[in-house]
């Protein structure tokens, strides 16, 4: 697609590399993380005066209380710190980053994109296990945790696109995933479904990824290829075809390539996520509990075949 070059006015540039350039320097600070992402927050949502006349003992409603209080990440919870086979110690901070991410997204400053797009390349240098240059990230892109993400350079994930990393995720250089696709990195046990298998889950260089498309856990989506709108990948997709469907299949190779394609006879994508397993054990005192109310120790047994 061709697309024009637009920049912001030279004192708006200014103003939004400063706020930039300060945020950067604080997360890579020694400073406590869980402080800087508050103060961002306060600030970000203009919020500075009520949040001073708070600390100084000021009364304030119950509701203005739990707002001041919510720019503090410590006072919030995520989904994935139930997550039980997680690293304690990386999702510490992971989790306070990936909360000024999702605040941030709830600003008005989250639909300028000149600022937006930059900010968020900032945050992945500190949340991602790798982030490349020149990373084009949009608004509502949710993840696990963020410190098992690897992306390469010159990719974009437009909005509300989900990256889950309880296991592992690795995505290319100039990767394209589309509005509302999600990528996933672990699965369920068939018959119990608390029974969480992580996988390793790859979309290689070049990939597109299309509109609410699904790749299952421990897939890949090889170099060059194209995953349809609305397709469940379920297998490996080879390099430079174009698959399609739910369960997507191989309807053709893309033009120009058909000597460096792999054949793929009757379109039907081999599921290789066993060999992409990743282990984990679980502390011997964990408190456990069945978030369905089920006895953990009724007659279900583990099923694993795929």
């Amino acid at each position: 697609m061709t697309k024009r070059h637009v920049s912001l006015p030279p004192d708006a540039e200014a103003g939004l590399q400063a706020f930039l350039d300060e945020v950067d320097e604080r997360l890579s600070s020694e400073e406590d993380t869980c402080a800087v992402v508050q103060d961002t927050l306060v600030d970000l949502f203009g919020d500075r005066d009520a949040y001073e006349r708070w600390q100084a003992g000021d009364p304030v409603s119950p509701a203005a209380r739990v707002r001041l209080q919510g720019y503090d990440p410590c006072n919030a919870t995520l989904e994935s710190e139930y997550y039980a086979e997680k690293d304690e110690e990386r999702f510490k901070r992971s989790k306070h980053l990936q909360w000024l991410w999702r605040q941030f997204d709830a600003t008005p400053m989250a639909d300028n994109i000149s600022f937006a797009l930059r900010f968020r390349q900032m945050l992945a240098n500190h949340l991602f296990e790798e982030a490349g240059d020149d990373l084009r990230i949009f608004k509502g892109v949710t993840f696990s945790y963020g410190h098992n993400i690897s992306v390469g350079d010159n990719t974009v994930i437009h909005d509300d696109v989900h990256l889950d990393d309880r296991g592992k995720l690795t995505v290319g250089n100039r990767v394209s995933l589309s509005d509302g696709a999600h990528v996933y990195s672990h699965d369920h046990d068939l018959v119990d479904q608390t029974e969480v298998l992580n996988y390793h889950t790859r979309i290689e260089d070049d990939a597109r990824v299309t509109f609410d498309a699904m790749v299952r856990a421990g897939c890949v989506v090889g170099e060059n290829s194209v995953v349809g709108a609305r397709s469940v990948v379920q297998g490996d997709v080879p390099a430079h075809h174009v698959v399609v469907g739910s369960p997507a299949r191989s309807v053709k190779v893309k033009p120009g390539h058909e000597d460096d394609a792999e054949p793929v006879g009757d379109g039907k994508l081999t599921n290789r996520a066993d060999e992409r397993e990743i282990p984990y054990e679980l502390p011997d005192d964990l408190d456990r509990f069945d978030e369905f109310g089920r006895r953990m120790d009724g007659p279900t047994t583990p099923h694993r075949e795929r």
